[in-house]
C-alpha cells in the first residue's frame, strides 16, 4: 500500500455512512510516502494499525513532497488510532544531517477534536514522533515511543495551542524532551510515565522572537524519569510575554537525572549568546511536590529567573534529592519567591514574599 492508496482508502472511510475501520493488518508492513488525511469525516473513523507502517529511508526520496509533514491528519474529530503495530520513521540518516530544517514530524494532528491514540509504538522519527497542533480532547495513552539517546530533536510527544490533554501510561525513550508542550496549551495531564533517556518533561521554549505564550493548569505526576539530561523543566526566552502558571509537578522519581528540578527564564538555543532583555514569560503557582530521587549533578534545583519578572508563588513540599552515590546536592534560586514545606532536601532557596 502507496501513499495514495492509503490516502483513497481514508477517503471512502471518512466518507462512509457507518462507522468504518481503516486496518493495517498484522505482519504486515507498508511503505507510505507523505499523505495528508483530512476531515470532516461523516461518522467516527476508527485506524487500526496491526501491521507496520514505514517512512522513506532517505530524505532524498522526499524530493518534491512537502517535507515537515509524514502522516498528517487535519481537521478529523472522534478518530481513535489503535491496533498494538509500529510507525516507524526511518529518521537514521535524517539525524545525520540538520537537527531542524525541514525534518518531517512522524504522527502529527492539527485541528482535531475527540482524538484517541492508543496501544502503539512510535519509534525511530526524523523530528518529534507524536504531536498536536490546536486540538482538543485528546487521550494518548500506552504508547511506546522509542528512538536512540543521541537522536537530535526526538521529542516523544509534543503539544502546540491545545487543550484538555490526557498523557497516560506511556513508555518514552528518546533523544529529546519524553513530552513538551510549548504556547497556549491548557488543562494538561501528564500521569504514570516512564521517561529515559531522553531530555525530561519540559514546559517550553516559550516566549521566543518576543512571541506572547501562555501555558496553564497542567498536572505532572508519578512518573519515573531515568538518565535524562533533565528531570521537569519549565524554560522560557528573554523577551517574551504571556505567562506558565498553576502548575504541579507531583509524585515523581528521579534515577541518575540531570538538573531534576528546573526553571529557565534565560533560555538560549542558538550558537551565539542571547541579547539580554527585559520582558519575560511569567512564571507563577508552580508547585514541586514529593520529588525524589537521585540528580547525576551536584546542583539538583536550579531556579533562573527574570530580574523583571521574577517567579513567585513557587512551592517545593517533601523534595528529597541527593546526588548519585549518595552525596549531598545543593540549590539554587535567583529572583524567585515561594515557600517550603515539609522535608526540603537540598534546603530549599525560596526568598519568603517577594524576591
Amino acid at each position: 500500500m502507496g501513499g495514495q492508496a492509503f490516502v483513497d482508502a481514508w477517503t471512502a472511510a471518512c466518507g462512509s455512512e457507518e462507522q468504518a475501520v481503516l486496518a493495517v493488518p498484522v505482519a504486515k508492513a507498508y511503505r507510505i510516502w507523505p499523505v495528508q488525511l483530512s476531515g470532516p469525516c461523516k461518522k467516527k473513523l476508527k485506524l487500526l494499525i496491526a501491521g507496520t507502517i514505514v517512512a522513506p529511508a532517505s530524505p532524498d526520496e522526499w524530493a518534491g513532497r512537502e517535507p515537515m509533514k509524514w502522516l498528517y491528519i487535519y481537521g478529523v474529530d472522534g478518530l481513535s488510532v489503535s491496533g498494538g503495530g509500529t510507525i516507524d520513521g526511518v529518521g537514521q540518516e535524517w539525524w545525520a544531517r540538520s537537527c531542524k530544517r525541514k525534518k518531517t514530524q512522524a504522527l502529527h494532528f492539527e485541528e482535531c477534536r475527540g482524538v484517541s491514540v492508543q496501544g502503539v509504538t512510535l519509534q525511530n522519527g526524523p523530528q518529534f514522533h507524536l504531536s498536536f497542533t490546536r486540538c482538543v480532547d485528546v487521550k494518548a495513552n500506552f504508547l511506546r515511543v522509542v528512538a536512540p539517546a543521541d537522536s537530535p530533536n526526538t521529542d516523544g510527544i509534543h503539544l502546540n495551542d491545545s487543550s484538555r490533554i490526557q498523557i497516560t501510561d506511556n513508555l518514552i525513550s528518546t533523544g529529546d524532551d519524553c513530552v513538551s508542550m510549548v504556547g497556549n496549551c491548557s488543562d494538561v495531564r501528564v500521569r504514570d510515565i516512564s521517561c529515559g533517556p531522553g531530555h525530561g518533561i519540559s514546559i517550553g521554549s516559550l516566549g521566543k522572537n518576543r512571541t506572547t505564550d501562555r501555558v496553564e493548569s497542567v498536572r505532572v505526576d508519578t512518573c519515573l524519569l531515568t538518565n535524562t539530561t533533565n528531570g521537569v523543566r519549565i524554560k522560557s526566552w528573554q523577551g517574551g510575554m504571556g505567562s506558565a502558571r498553576d502548575l504541579r509537578f507531583e509524585s515523581i522519581v528521579m534515577k541518575n537525572v540531570s538538573n531534576p528540578i528546573i526553571i529557565d527564564q534565560y533560555y538560549c538555543d542558538q550558537p551565539t549568546p542571547c541579547a539580554n532583555q527585559t520582558k519575560a514569560v511569567e512564571v507563577r503557582k508552580v508547585e514541586f511536590v514529593d520529588v525524589r530521587g537521585t540528580s547525576a549533578t551536584a546542583q539538583a534545583i536550579k531556579i533562573a529567573c527574570s530580574d523583571t519578572a521574577p517567579c513567585t508563588e513557587l512551592e517545593l513540599r517533601n523534595v528529597n534529592l541527593t546526588v548519585v552515590g549518595g552525596g549531598a546536592a545543593t540549590a539554587s534560586c535567583y529572583r524567585a519567591s515561594g515557600k517550603a514545606v515539609g522535608v526540603v532536601v537540598p534546603a530549599s532557596c525560596l526568598a519568603n514574599g517577594d524576591p
